[in-house]
């Protein structure tokens, strides 16, 4: 259906960072990540880490003992506690850490890549155009592939997978289905290959950017797995999943056209935040506190990128047993409305309590979470009957101050009295990166 000669061949590798928070962990600790017995734990404040999930377990925790990602504390079998050399540890996430070891990779790959072809996927992922410059490395792309994963192991003790492919699919299924299961940690996907590779492959979620909701699709449709559907009808995917539906066809060919120093800048941007409580919150006053918080948290980004939102967006997520046993389709409800553009933090946390105040009902709340669009430079000020342009001068410059000094001295060294409250969570949350413990950037 594709006629290979027409497509783009460049030369793409992908590169993992082999259970990323895990190697982190053991090598911090003075320990082999290969034979380190380990999962990272994220788990809720002042609990134990009974009640935490697994971020990422060592390649040997794996193997010995089945843990996966997302895997609760309580579902981890009693026989890996057992006292011996291969009694599993468990350890608290340092997120510092895993942004400076993510970043000196980055440095790395700088070393055989120019700035515009290197694409940072995940903090543990990143993708490489070396169509122009791995000839300078070597001969062959293993060798090169092998080299870089040198370059990493011998600087910062890292294991990495590499899938090399000839656009950014092929590199991407390459690394995530055959690499990591080959001796070397690398494999090359070639277009002349989709026969023997992309066809084989017989779970449809094992394919990036197949998800089980999509897998489903699929089945009912008759599609069972990537051969079949690259050999099902392109216009029964495209009545299906309209333009997506294209693109997976275009997927079980190995086709991809995307070119990563051609940069994909979006049109409409926002700006958001969201926190999973941790509890069940049923008090309107505290659910309201952290709604307040968030509203002005993310104020203060849009504030310091000099931009003024035209439209406030609130989600709630119900408590996990409302959207199991409740009568709430959906498990919460997200709503947006369009505003009088404004950075102030008093007009947008008001605009956010209503929208709140208008569609709860007394629910056990689990999820909140806020979203500013519609942005603008904040250049203009728009006058209203309520204030005279003095006052609101006066609370715009109060807001900034606020933020200078928080940026200097950190969030937790101005905070209103609300957030010493029950339920308040933002003074805790200051001292997290990513929702985890952040740790010292341990060298």
């Amino acid at each position: 259906m594709y006629d290979y000669r027409y497509e783009p061949h460049r030369l793409i590798f992908m590169i993992d960072n082999k259970s990323f928070f895990a190697s982190c962990e053991a090598l911090r600790m003075g320990i082999n990540p290969i034979k380190a017995v380990l999962a990272v734990m994220s788990h809720q404040p002042h609990s134990s880490f009974g009640s935490g999930l697994i971020m990422a377990a060592s390649p040997l925790a794996k193997k010995k003992y089945g843990l996966s990602n997302v895997m609760r504390a309580r579902d981890i079998p009693k026989a890996a506690f057992k006292a011996g050399k291969d009694k599993l540890m468990l350890v608290e996430p340092h997120m510092n850490l895993y942004i400076k070891r993510s970043m000196q990779v980055l440095d790395i790959f700088r070393k055989y890549a120019a700035e515009d072809d290197i694409h940072v996927y995940s903090i543990d992922e990143s993708m490489i155009d070396m169509t122009k410059s791995w000839r300078l490395f070597g001969d062959d792309p293993y060798y090169v592939g092998h080299k870089i994963q040198k370059d990493i192991h011998d600087t910062l003790g890292l294991y990495t997978t590499c899938g090399i492919g000839e656009n950014p699919l092929l590199a991407k299924l390459a690394m995530d289905i055959s690499a990591k299961h080959r001796t070397s940690m690398i494999d090359y996907w070639h277009y002349i290959d989709v026969p023997d590779t992309i066809w084989k492959i017989p779970n449809l979620e094992d394919v990036w950017g197949i998800n089980t909701r999509t897998a489903n699709h699929l089945r009912r449709i008759g599609i069972n797995n990537m051969y079949q559907l690259a050999h099902s009808d392109p216009e029964i995917l495209k009545r299906e999943f309209g333009v997506i539906g294209e693109q997976l066809f275009a997927m079980s060919w190995g086709v991809d056209r995307s070119i990563i120093s051609q940069k994909y800048f979006p049109v409409s941007k926002s700006y958001g935040n969201s926190q999973v409580l941790t509890r069940d919150y049923f008090d309107q006053r505290e659910i309201e506190i952290v709604i307040r918080e968030i509203g002005e948290q993310v104020a203060a980004r849009i504030r310091a990128h000099g931009l003024k939102a035209g439209r406030v967006g609130l989600f709630v997520g119900y408590s996990f047993e409302e959207r199991e046993h409740g009568d709430h389709r959906g498990g919460g409800f997200n709503i947006q409305q369009k505003i009088t553009p404004t950075s102030d933090n008093s007009e947008l946390v008001h605009e956010l309590l209503a929208l709140f105040r208008k569609k709860w009902h007394g629910e056990a709340v689990r999820v909140l979470g806020v979203d500013y669009s519609h942005l603008d430079p904040d250049t203009e000020q728009q006058l209203n009957f309520f204030m005279t342009p003095a006052q609101q001068i006066k609370r715009r410059n109060f807001d900034l101050t606020i933020d200078q000094i928080r940026k200097r001295y950190g969030f937790a060294s101005l905070v209103k009295a609300s957030s010493l409250l029950k339920g308040a969570t933002a003074i805790q949350r200051s001292s997290l990166v990513g929702g985890h413990n952040g740790g010292n950037a341990y060298e």
